[in-house]
């Protein structure tokens, strides 16, 4: 028995929270980065456990996506940093960097704007309605839905290889004056 209710709410609401999290952040980075940001996440929903809403799931994804944000923010820093560092006293052998993912799909998402690239995968990979991408994302659900509707399209497009500004409008020539 657990005389606290807030620890006895956010036990109840943790193993969803956690499952869920982690299989959002493993699509999105390395396993070292994914746990960490888990940590951060769940320590920030300890912290906000009473602004979370009924509807915690979406909030959650929210909060891990800042969280990721921040943890590629400090990566970039770092890189930065030894890219100073390795110019100012080279190493003296050069490691290969991680090989980019393979596939069309991964391409099509890479030729991509972030933003829409990222709405489709919480669409897609996290099986959100526009409602739920909209709280992770900070619009409304309205804007969501166009977005990821027009998101959609620019995929199709990218996947069969349209391209230029008349994408998705084949021009007639019936009737035209030459």
């Amino acid at each position: 028995m657990n005389p606290d209710p807030r620890r006895a709410r956010f036990e109840r609401l943790a193993p969803t929270v956690i499952d869920a999290v982690r299989r959002y952040l493993a699509r999105r980075t390395d396993p070292a980065t994914a746990d960490d940001v888990l940590s951060e996440t769940l320590l920030i929903c300890w912290r906000r456990l009473d602004e979370m809403p009924e509807e915690h799931l979406p909030w959650a994804y929210a909060v891990a996506r800042n969280c990721l944000a921040n943890a590629e923010r400090a990566h970039r820093r770092r890189f930065r940093l030894v890219a100073r560092i390795s110019r100012l006293d080279p190493p003296p052998t050069v490691v290969d960097g991680p090989s980019p993912p393979d596939g069309d799909l991964a391409g099509a998402l890479s030729r991509m704007r972030p933003e829409d690239a990222e709405l489709l995968r919480l669409w897609a990979w996290e099986d959100l309605a526009p409602a739920g991408i909209a709280v992770v994302l900070g619009i409304t659900a309205n804007a969501a839905s166009i977005r990821l509707h027009r998101a959609r399209q620019r995929l199709r497009d990218e996947l069969v290889g349209k391209t230029g500004p008349a994408a998705g409008h084949d021009r007639s020539t019936e009737g035209s004056r030459t």
